[in-house]
C-alpha cells in the first residue's frame, strides 16, 4: 500500500497509546485512522473496535463509504447494520471483529460497551467541553485488559486553533501520547487537480495554515473580522439611479439592522454602501427600505430564523418576518432553511475582504463599518453578543455567506496500491 509519509508514521511508528493524525483537508484522515481500524482487526480477531464521529450523519456520510472502500483493498468484506449503526468485518466467510459506531454530540451517550481499540474522527471541531467529556467517555471504554492486545485510540482531526487536541497531543502531551501532523500537499497525488486550488480560493492565509498545513494556529484572536481594514477595503460607490440593492437584515425587536449592497465588476464584488440600523420590527424596516429607495428593486438576504412565527399581524396571528417581507412588502427574498453555522459566516466576510470581492463605504456606513473593527471573540472563542456589535454584522454577512458561502471543496481520492 503506498503511503504519504505522516501516514506511514502512524501506521508504522507511533507506538503510544494515544495516537493523533492531524491534518488539512484532503491529508488523507479519514482514509489512514479507516485503515488503521482494519489493520488492528487484521491483527487482532474477534475483537470489538469503534469509530466516533462528531455526528450520526457524518458516521453514515463519511466512515460508512470509507470503510466500504478500505475493507475492500484489503481484502475484507463488511456488513453495516444501519438500525445499530455497527460494521461487521469478515474475510473468506469467516468473522473478523465488529466496528461500534457512536456520535460524541452527546458524550453521556458513550457508555456501556468496551472496545480494544478507536478512531475519533474530527474531534477538534467541537466545543472544548464537549470534546473533553466526549474522550472521557470513549478512552474509559478500552479499559478491559485482553491477553496480547495493546488498546489503542486514534485520533485524526483537522486543527481547530488551539484546541482539545493542542492542549493533549502538542502543548504538554505525556508519555502515553504522539502526534503526526500532515499537509493537504503531501495527498496531492490522490487528489482532484483542483482542489487544492480551491482550497486556497476559498479560505484566508491564516486559515489555510490549519486547513491545508495541518498547522495550529489561532483562529480566534482579535477581532473576528480580521481581514477587514477600513483603507484597504473602502469603497466609494453609492447607489446609482434605480439599481438593484441587496439588502441583509437581521431581525431583533427594536435592534432592527440592514446592511445595502450594490453590485460591481459585472455583479463580482459586492459594495456595502448604507446602512439602516435600529428600527423597531420588520414592519419599521421595510418601511424606511421603502421611503429611503423607492425606485429601487430590493432583494433582502434575511436572518433564517425569520421563518417561525416571530412576529404578530393586526389581527394577533403569528406570522413569519420572512413572510411580511415578501408578501407584504413584495421583496425578493433569499434564505435558505437555516442559518449557516457562525463560523461560516464570518470566515466568508473574511474571505471575501481578502479575496478582494467585498469593500465597505465608511463614510456612508459607518456603523457597518465600526462594528466589522470592534467585534471580538467571547471567552468560549466564538462572536462576542454581549456588546451589540453583533446585529449590523450578522446583517452584513446575510449576503455573502448565501452568495459566496464557504464550502470544503469535494474531492475525489484516488487510493493506489502497490503490488
Amino acid at each position: 500500500m503506498q503511503l504519504n509519509a505522516a501516514q506511514h508514521i502512524l501506521l508504522n511508528e507511533l507506538d503510544t497509546r494515544f495516537k493523533a493524525y492531524v491534518g488539512g483537508y484532503g491529508s488523507g484522515k479519514s482514509f489512514i485512522g479507516t485503515t488503521y481500524l482494519f489493520t488492528f482487526i487484521a491483527k487482532h480477531p474477534g475483537q470489538d473496535v469503534g469509530y466516533f464521529g462528531i455526528s450520526y450523519g457524518s458516521i453514515t456520510d463519511v466512515f460508512f463509504p470509507t470503510a466500504k472502500k478500505v475493507a475492500e483493498m484489503l481484502g475484507f468484506q463488511i456488513k453495516i447494520l444501519l438500525q445499530k449503526k455497527h460494521v461487521e468485518v469478515y474475510r473468506n466467510g469467516i468473522f473478523y471483529g465488529r466496528i461500534i459506531c457512536k456520535s460524541m454530540d452527546n458524550p453521556g451517550s458513550i457508555v456501556g460497551f468496551n472496545i480494544t481499540c478507536a478512531m475519533i474522527d474530527e474531534i477538534d471541531t467541537m466545543p472544548l467541553s464537549k470534546a473533553e467529556e466526549a474522550w472521557k467517555n470513549i478512552i474509559a471504554r478500552g479499559r478491559e485488559k485482553v491477553p496480547g492486545v495493546n488498546n489503542t485510540f486514534v485520533v485524526t482531526t483537522t486543527p481547530e486553533g488551539y484546541g482539545f487536541v493542542y492542549e493533549k497531543f502538542d502543548k504538554k502531551p505525556t508519555k502515553s501520547y504522539s502526534m503526526v501532523q500532515a499537509s493537504t500537499l503531501e495527498n496531492a497525488v490522490n487528489l482532484d487537480d483542483e482542489y487544492i486550488d480551491s482550497l486556497y480560493e476559498t479560505y484566508t492565509a491564516e486559515q489555510a495554515k490549519a486547513y491545508i498545513n495541518g498547522e495550529f494556529v489561532n483562529l480566534t484572536s482579535g477581532t473576528v473580522y480580521s481581514c477587514y481594514d477600513r483603507v484597504r477595503c473602502r469603497s466609494n460607490e453609492k447607489v446609482e439611479g434605480n439599481e438593484p440593492l441587496y439588502v441583509g437584515m437581521d431581525f431583533n425587536v427594536r435592534k432592527m439592522a440592514a446592511s445595502i449592497y450594490v453590485r460591481r465588476n459585472n455583479k463580482k464584488d459586492w459594495h456595502l454602501v448604507d446602512e439602516v440600523i435600529d428600527e423597531y420590527d420588520t414592519r419599521t424596516m421595510s418601511e424606511a427600505l421603502i421611503a429611503k429607495y423607492p425606485d429601487n428593486p430590493i432583494i433582502v438576504y434575511p436572518d433564517a430564523s425569520g421563518q417561525r412565527g416571530d412576529t404578530r399581524s393586526g389581527k394577533g396571528a403569528a406570522i413569519s418576518d420572512i413572510a411580511i417581507l415578501q408578501d407584504e412588502y413584495k421583496f425578493k427574498v433569499k434564505a435558505r432553511k437555516a442559518n449557516p453555522r457562525v463560523k461560516d459566516r464570518y470566515t466568508a466576510v473574511n474571505t471575501g475582504f481578502e479575496k478582494n470581492r467585498v469593500f465597505v463605504n465608511d463614510t456612508t456606513a459607518p456603523e457597518a463599518a465600526y462594528c466589522l473593527e470592534q467585534q471580538a471573540f467571547d471567552k468560549n472563542g466564538v462572536p462576542d453578543k454581549e456588546s451589540g456589535k453583533d446585529h449590523q454584522n450578522d446583517a452584513t454577512g446575510y449576503p455573502i455567506v448565501y452568495e459566496m458561502p464557504v464550502r470544503k471543496p469535494i474531492r475525489q481520492i484516488n487510493i493506489n496500491f502497490a503490488s
